[in-house]
This record gives structure tokens, C-alpha cells and sequence, in this order.
């Protein structure tokens, strides 16, 4: 029997000892040479689904087929610390050593016994491998994954517990590159890789002939090397349903451009079906109330003749029993299958009590402004309305530079100068609750100003999880907590920490859209390359707002802005 060269989930449900179901009745297919990406909030179930295609856990029910060699990384690798890397490329590329000794030794034979039977179709069988495998190229391609992933110039004789953990994660992802596989699976495998690495990576996945599974909340990898995704947030409907709408695992082809397409989409329907079935709603009640003197709004005597009158008083009685009759099966009827009201998108429900413009003084004027091994010397104006990226490589100090401005971190060089009246408030890069006991929408209430819409109103929670205790919560869920006080009420002066972090994808499109329309000033730290590529876009658009700081090392930092 021939192997698959396929993934095929099949109504695969999972369910954690305790009966936490995290998975229900998932079903798609990934075909060979498709790179297929696996979305979803944290929690949503991405490394669980993961875990059982790679024979780790056993689904409840369902089937699940892989090809026969199926290659796996997990989202933090397993490798022994006591070993070198040398050791983890050598086992990694054992059996195309292997091929090459076999055909070592077949030669060996065949200049021996040249009239051995079996043993010519034996050697060209093995050199068809050893051609197909590309092993007299391993050494060559040993070279170009490691330089590909930024490992060149890292010692292979270097224990795996004597490097950081971005480098351990990359000798695991090279590993798989380089071993023989059927089929890929892999779980954020952008984590820890540069741009450069990344754009290898990609085009490793666009050569692999065999079926790609990735988990990745990566938007511009999704984008680039994916040709269909599968949701496992079923956030295109709410409680109670709305159709396949909200099914778990819904799948969408194309990238991740066309998949934002298909939601939106999706979601104009939505909002369409939803105002149909209102205005319907308003008919039946208005119907579904009216009485004879409605139907009838004259009573005067057909006729003279007094059975004629009872004639016409019994047909108007009829009449308006049968269609008060009718009206009221129908709107039981509509309340029964009722499509809920679509969340609202994600907006600013206050802005800043006073124009920042007003105050005739930069937002922000920094100069020489440095903390010793955190930040280096800079200097800096952000002006009132002004929305400022922040990128640079991890330990630049992006979270310094927010902290400074938001008076957390009182002990720096140099001048920083801030107006008194301006409100400032950060959303910190990893939420950080001191009380996790209370119900999300009890947090939530607490904090924001009385009037404000709840979180469910706000589109940022159901009903259900706006009623959880944070405990019980996801990170991507306490994250939409956090957001939402800030959406509730934002200061003049907006700090946004890595604010896409455990955040789903649509959500994060969301804020990216909401903060186009706030008028108030903006400062965002991201190493999302999404949220890059679309801030450059804005500035050759010549969106004046739409500035950028790139801390580009630590003694090193530079400020590009349209001068136009």
C-alpha cells in the first residue's frame, strides 16, 4: 500500500483530562506541495491540533492522516542541552549518510563481483536516492541552512545548553530542513528569526514537494508562504450560532490577504442578513399586534340590512385573527432561528478631553535621553497627533524608551520633557494582573468610566468569557481585557507595548484599523513585520502622521521621517 503524501483531519474532537474541550469536530485536508497555516487566539487549541497530527496526544474521535515520514517542531524544542550541535546536524542528516555508504559499498562489491545477481539494480536504485535526496550536495546544503536561519557563525562544537534560547530554537528548525521528510509540521516557526531568516525559510517551504502544516500568528509569513488557512476561532458568529459561520476549523484558501478578504466578506452578509431579519422583526410585532379597529379603520355599515353588517363584522373578525395568527408564528419563528447581532468592529469609544495640538509643545521631546545597557543616546520630538513606530531587534530598548515616557523608569541621562497636561497610559507588552479571582467584565467595570459598553458590546468578548474569572482565561482573552480599558477611555498620550501580542489576527486587524482613526498621538513598539511593511506604506502615502524610530542597535538609533 502507498503511503499518503497528505494531511487529512477528519471530525477530530479533543477534550483535556476534566473535560476542558478544546477542540470539536475539526476537518481539512492539507494536499501534497501546499504550505496550509493554522491561526487562531491563544487557547484556541493551534499546538493541541498539532500535537495529535504528530501522535502525541490521541484524538476523542476523528481520524487523522499523515504521510509515513512526517517531520515535527514544537513550539519549544526538546532537544538534550548536553549536546553539541554538530551532533544534532549529524543525526539529522544520518540516513543520507547512509545512502552514500550503501553506495560505497555496492561499488566496492560490483568491482569485486561485477556479475553478482541483484546487485546493479541495487546500486542504481540507491544512486536514484542519493540523487532525489540531493546527497552530493549535503555538505553544501549543511552550509546554506545554517547561514539561511543565521547559525553560520555559530561553533557546532557548542553544547545546546551554553546557547540562548533563539539559537537552540533554530538549530531545531534546521534539523528539520535538512532531515528527509514526507510531510512538515511546524509550530511558530518564525519565532526567534530575523526578516532575512524568515524570507529563507519561506522559500525552503515554497521548494518542499510534500504537505506543510504550520501554526503561526506571523501575518506577513502567512502571507507569503501560506496557500489556504484554517481558523480555529469561531469568531465570524457569536453565542448560539450563525450558520457554518461559526463552525471551529473553518478553512479559506488562498493567503493571508485573501483570507482578511473572505472574513470581510463574510461579515458584510452578516450585517446584511442581521438588518433583513430587523426590519422583518419590526413587521411581524407591528403585526403581530394590530387589532380590528387596525385592519378596519372605518366601521360604518356596508349596508341597511343587518345580516349584511354581521356578514362584514365576521369576515373583519377573521381577518384579523388569521393575520394575527400568522404574525405571531412567524416571529416565534424568526426568534427561534434568530441570527445574533454581528459584533461591533473595534473602535475608540473616548478620545483625549483636549486637543493635544492646542498645547503649542511637542508630545514628546527627548534629547541625549539613555539608560546605561537598556538604551542608547537619543533624541527625539513626537509631536501631538503623531503616531510613532518603534522597531529594532530584541534588547534595543523598545520597552525602555515607552517606560521612560511613562514615568515607570525615573532613573535615565539626558532630558526628557513631557507637557503636565497631557494623559498618558501604556498597554504593557505581557498583562501582568494582580487579582486573577474576578470575572473579566468586574475588572473591566472597575476601571472604565460609568456608561462605557461592556465588553461585549465593545465586540472584544462573549458573553460567556466577559462572565470568567481571569484564571480561568486565556492570554489572547486577559489581553482583550486589557485593550478594551484602554479602548474605553484613551489618554492624549497612547503607549502600545508589542499590543498585538496573544491577540487573534482579526482582532489585531482591528486595532491597526481603530488607530487610524484616532486623533490622539500614538506610540507603538512592534517587531510584527506586518505592522512595519504597512507603516512604510504610510509614509510613501505620505500619511504626515505616520512616523518611525528604528533602534537599530544599542549604540546606534536612528529617526526617519518625510521631510516633504
Amino acid at each position: 500500500m502507498v503511503a499518503p503524501q497528505h494531511f487529512n483531519v477528519d471530525g477530530v474532537s479533543f477534550s483535556y483530562p476534566g473535560g476542558n474541550r478544546v477542540l470539536t469536530d475539526i476537518s481539512f485536508p492539507v494536499p501534497s506541495g501546499s504550505v496550509t497555516g493554522l491561526i487562531g487566539e491563544n487557547g484556541s487549541g493551534k499546538s493541541t491540533l498539532l500535537s495529535l497530527i504528530a501522535g502525541d496526544l490521541v484524538p476523542d474521535v476523528g481520524t487523522i492522516i499523515t504521510p509515513e515520514i512526517t517531520g515535527f517542531i514544537a513550539q519549544e524544542t526538546s532537544l538534550p542541552f548536553t549536546a553539541p550541535a554538530a551532533a544534532l546536524i549529524d543525526e539529522a542528516v544520518e540516513e543520507l549518510r547512509d545512502i552514500e555508504r550503501t553506495i560505497g559499498v555496492l561499488s566496492e562489491t560490483m568491482a569485486s563481483d561485477p556479475d553478482a545477481p541483484g546487485l546493479a539494480d541495487q546500486f542504481d536504485i540507491a544512486l536514484a536516492r542519493a540523487e532525489s535526496s540531493g546527497v552530493w550536495e549535503l555538505e553544501t546544503r549543511i552550509s546554506t541552512v545554517l547561514a539561511g536561519l543565521g547559525l553560520a557563525n555559530v561553533d557546532l562544537a557548542t553544547p545546546l545548553g551554553e546557547m540562548s534560547g533563539g539559537q537552540r530554537r533554530r538549530f531545531a528548525l534546521a534539523t528539520l530542513l535538512l532531515r528527509p521528510v514526507d510531510g512538515m509540521v511546524l509550530d511558530e516557526p518564525t519565532n526567534h528569526l530575523d526578516d532575512e531568516a524568515v524570507d529563507f525559510l519561506v522559500a525552503e517551504l515554497e521548494a518542499f514537494s510534500g504537505p506543510v502544516l504550520v501554526a503561526s500568528h506571523d501575518r506577513y509569513f502567512l502571507d507569503t508562504a501560506c496557500d489556504g488557512l484554517v481558523d480555529l476561532d469561531p469568531s465570524l458568529g457569536a453565542e448560539g450560532g450563525f450558520g457554518e459561520e461559526t463552525r471551529q476549523g473553518q478553512r479559506f484558501s488562498g493567503s493571508f490577504t485573501d483570507y482578511l478578504a473572505a472574513r470581510e466578506a463574510r461579515r458584510q452578509r452578516w450585517a446584511s442578513d442581521y438588518a433583513a431579519q430587523e426590519h422583518e422583526r419590526a413587521r411581524l410585532e407591528k403585526a403581530a399586534g394590530q387589532s380590528e379597529e387596525d385592519v378596519f379603520h372605518s366601521h360604518e355599515n356596508k349596508t341597511e340590512i343587518r345580516a349584511a353588517s354581521k356578514f362584514f363584522a365576521d369576515r373583519a373578525a377573521k381577518t384579523v385573527g388569521n393575520r394575527l395568527r400568522s404574525a405571531r408564528a412567524n416571529l416565534e419563528a424568526l426568534e427561534r432561528d434568530a441570527i445574533p447581532r454581528p459584533p461591533a468592529r473595534l473602535r475608540f469609544h473616548g478620545i483625549p478631553q483636549h486637543d493635544t495640538a492646542s498645547l503649542g509643545e511637542p508630545a514628546v521631546n527627548a534629547k541625549d535621553l539613555a539608560v546605561p545597557n537598556r538604551l542608547a543616546p537619543l533624541t527625539l520630538k513626537v509631536q501631538p497627533g503623531e503616531q510613532l513606530l518603534v522597531e529594532g531587534p530584541n534588547g534595543s530598548g523598545k520597552s525602555t524608551l515607552l517606560k521612560l515616557i511613562d514615568g515607570v523608569i525615573t532613573d535615565f541621562e539626558g532630558e526628557l520633557l513631557i507637557p503636565e497636561e497631557l494623559t498618558i497610559d501604556r498597554l504593557e507588552q505581557d498583562d501582568d494582573w494582580k487579582d486573577l479571582s474576578q470575572t473579566a467584565e468586574e475588572i473591566f467595570s472597575a476601571r472604565t468610566p460609568k456608561g462605557t459598553p461592556s465588553l461585549v458590546e465593545m465586540g472584544l468578548m462573549t458573553e460567556a468569557q466577559s462572565q470568567t474569572k481571569l484564571e480561568d482565561l486565556s492570554l489572547g482573552q486577559r489581553r482583550r481585557v486589557s485593550l478594551g480599558i484602554i479602548l474605553a477611555s484613551p489618554p492624549d498620550l497612547l503607549l502600545l507595548d508589542e499590543p498585538t501580542n496573544h491577540l487573534s489576527l482579526a482582532l489585531a486587524e482591528e486595532l491597526e484599523s481603530a488607530l487610524l482613526d484616532f486623533p490622539g498621538t500614538v506610540i507603538l513598539t512592534s517587531h510584527d513585520r506586518w505592522i512595519r511593511r504597512r507603516w512604510r506604506k504610510r509614509k510613501e502615502q505620505k500619511d504626515n502622521r505616520a512616523t518611525l524610530l528604528s533602534l537599530k542597535t544599542l549604540w546606534s538609533s536612528e529617526v526617519w521621517r518625510d521631510e516633504d
